[in-house]
């Protein structure tokens, strides 16, 4: 089967598709996998910072002598509006099908290379514009419960095994088509920076990969800040650091979900429901800030 270059195996999706994963909420409550962002959060690696300026307030407006609405203003009306800055992925996010690269030509999913494709305002093909809506099946594998333990520590690989044994204990099948969200409870943590590093970058190892390709996943995602472990254990030869993202989202356009608040979840017990995300189209762009929703 054919796979769109800009939006990969989630472009198959067909409207009855969506139409069932609508039918799979009977309760109605709506969780939140999202925490707020805040100028100053903890980002991983070397992401510029996020930030929230003030570039509007009333006082400002009278001291500047602007009068946006013209000089009739007896009620002294007034407003705010401000600079969001930072990289999209900050807090929970998405990565687009043009964030990562590799090979000496620097090409990413579908061929596209920087030398051909990338400008000064951002890749042109498999940026965050061609983002697509996701209205799907979700499941929760949730590792450290299944070990009995709050959190993995830092650096634990996941791998296709002990996702196999996961998915049976809580009796929930992956099924093409679906988000599959693994949990490793980081972000339990968050945001006590050296809480969170007794606990960073747990994640999937290439085996779970492997796993989750064959099950036909469209999006995968986890609550840390890298997705797969880090550092890679299996490497391999050349030495490849991140080998998740090439197999996933470099090789196969399987979108990587990261930074996912999945702790409610966990302790409701909720394995299964309707996923809904919609990334903001934004040209040029390598990902989309979220606040994604699980319903029931």
């Amino acid at each position: 089967m054919s796979t769109d270059p800009e939006r990969g195996p989630a472009a198959r999706q067909k409207p009855e598709d969506v139409v069932a994963a609508l039918s799979l909420p009977t309760r109605g409550t709506t969780y939140s996998l999202a925490l707020p962002r805040f100028t100053g959060m903890p980002l991983f690696g070397s992401h510029p910072p996020f930030q929230v300026t003030m570039y509007r307030t009333p006082g400002g407006l009278r001291g500047d002598g602007e009068q946006p609405w013209g000089p009739r203003n007896d009620v002294h009306l007034g407003y705010m509006a401000e600079v969001v800055s930072g990289t999209s992925h900050s807090g929970a996010h998405v990565d687009a099908l043009a964030h990562m690269t590799i090979g000496e030509d620097d090409h990413w999913y579908g061929g596209s290379t920087a030398r051909e494709h990338l400008g000064d305002r951002g890749p042109k093909v498999g940026d965050a514009s061609k983002l697509p809506p996701f209205i799907t099946r979700g499941v929760l594998l949730d590792v450290p419960a299944h070990r009995g333990l709050a959190a993995l520590p830092a650096h634990e690989p996941v791998t296709a095994e002990e996702l196999q044994a996961v998915a049976q204990h809580q009796g929930v099948e992956v099924r093409a088509g679906d988000v599959v969200l693994i949990r490793s409870g980081y972000l339990a943590h968050w945001p006590d920076r050296d809480a969170l590093d007794r606990h960073k970058t747990a994640g999937p190892d290439i085996s779970a990969a492997r796993w989750l390709l064959e099950r036909g996943a469209v999006a995968v995602g986890s609550d840390t800040e890298t997705f797969e472990v880090q550092p890679a254990p299996d490497p391999g030869d050349p030495a490849n650091p991140q080998p998740v993202h090439t197999l996933l989202l470099i090789e196969n356009g399987i979108y990587l979900f990261e930074s996912i608040w999945l702790e409610e979840l966990s302790r409701d017990r909720v394995f299964e429901f309707l996923f809904i995300a919609l990334p903001l189209k934004i040209e040029g762009a390598t990902g989309s800030m979220l606040d994604p929703v699980a319903i029931v």
